[in-house]
Order: C-alpha cells, then structure tokens, then sequence
C-alpha cells in the first residue's frame, strides 16, 4: 500500500507561499493542504476553514492540551498547530500532503517524520518581499517591518531544508515545486511499492 509524501513548505510573509501552494492543489488531484490552526485575526481575504482554522487562544490551549497538534509554534504573537489525525489519515491513504507552516514548524514536523520533504521559498530580493507586503495593504508599516526583520532571521535557516527555490516568476516557481513533488514520488521506492506487480512480472 502507497504512503503518502509529506511536504513541508515555508516561506516568508509575502514571498508567494500561499498562492504556489493553492496552484499545486488545482494540478494535483493526490495532493492536498493541511489547513493550521490559529489563533490571529483573518486577514479580509482569508475564509475560515480554507486558509486557516481561526481559534481563541483558550480553545488553541484546550487542543494542545489534549494533544490534538503534530507541532505548534508561535508567529508575530500568534499561535499556529497542526492537527495529527488530519495528516495521518491522508499519509495512510496514499495521499500527498503540504504543510504550510514556520521554519520551527518545519523542524519539529522533521524531527517527528524524518522522511518529509522540506522546501523553502525565497523572495528574489528584500525590496520586492516589501512590496508584495505593502501591496497586500493589510498591515501596518510597523508590523511590515516586523514582517521584514522576522524573514531575515527565517531565511537563516534555508540550508536545513531539502530544497530552495526563488519565486521571482510565478510560473517558474511553480514548476520547479511540481518537479519536486514529481521528483520524490519516481523515487525507487515508492514505486517498488506502487508498481509492486509489473517489477515482479519483469525481474521473472
């Protein structure tokens, strides 16, 4: 029976991250997000359930405490989880799951399943990373800067991560993710797994 890939995906507020990941879905009908609990405000454009899970703090602190979350972390002052059973139950059933979450995130879902495949996406400059925030015209300059001065501690972490990409170009960017996930699924042992009967007929 095939496992399904977990796929970790981080990136700075405003490099692109989310926009990437909601392509992927619209190609790949055995890929699926893994929708994190919060516990910050919806941003306008955000739909509950679909980007994120918006939650008080004091049912975010019930679910850890019952230890719903694979790992939390805590996020310009809000906390973020991801839920356990939702990633096993696709995993088990072959399916291929993102997760869109921290460069802490990504370490501690890493230490759990050393098999995830982590990337991380680069802004190709500071400036642009500024414009797309400012451009969102969702956050003050205060918290743009804090946004700012937080992707630098971030990306001092990319060499710990599988892969990097840059996403200058949308498309291109979106490729490059594609051929990963297309990459690690023609490993040979996932297809060993996958083409079990067919490898048999031919090594007889």
């Amino acid at each position: 029976m095939k496992t399904g890939h977990l796929f970790i995906i981080t990136a700075a507020s405003g490099a692109g991250k989310t926009s990437l990941v909601k392509a992927l879905l619209e190609e790949n009908s055995n890929l699926v997000v893994s929708v994190s609990f919060t516990t910050r405000q919806p941003r306008q454009s955000e739909k509950n359930g679909e980007d994120y899970w918006f939650v008080s703090k004091e049912d975010f602190h019930d679910m850890k405490t019952n230890n719903i979350f694979l790992e939390t972390a805590e996020c310009h002052g809000a906390l973020y989880g991801t839920s356990k059973e939702v990633i096993a139950n696709n995993l088990n059933n072959g399916v291929d799951v993102i997760l869109e979450i921290d460069w802490q995130g990504a370490f501690s879902v890493k230490h759990i399943f050393p098999e995830a495949i982590s990337i991380f996406v680069l802004p190709p400059s500071m400036e642009v990373l500024a414009q797309r925030l400012r451009k969102r015209n969702e956050d003050s300059e205060e918290v743009i800067e804090k946004r700012l001065a937080a992707a630098r501690s971030e990306m001092a972490h990319l060499e710990k991560f599988d892969y990097v990409t840059i996403n200058d170009d949308f498309n291109t960017t979106l490729k490059e993710l594609e051929a990963i996930i297309k990459a690690e699924n023609l490993k040979t042992n996932v297809q060993l797994t996958r083409h079990e009967m067919i490898i048999k007929k031919l090594r007889n």
